[in-house]
């Protein structure tokens, strides 16, 4: 699983071949996880810290066309 983007609380990862909806992981410090849906930024599994959380979804909003290509590109 690749590493999109490493932050101060958590990091930012994407599987190859990974099931549909479109979708990103967010794994804090604490090893806990999230599955984060690309398309509105909704949580759709997991916990996790909220200031992991909430410093992955400011991320992923500015990252949000990117997201969306890496997660094309990723399953082709």
């Amino acid at each position: 699983m690749p590493t999109i983007a490493r932050l101060q609380y958590c990091m930012i990862l994407m599987f190859f071949q990974d099931h549909n909806p479109p979708h990103f992981h967010v794994r804090g410090l604490d090893r806990r996880e999230v599955w984060v849906r690309i398309s509105d930024l909704t949580v759709i599994k997991g916990e996790m810290d909220r200031r992991a959380l909430t410093e992955a979804l400011e991320w992923a909003k500015d990252n949000q066309d990117f997201l969306q290509e890496t997660w094309d590109d990723f399953q082709n």
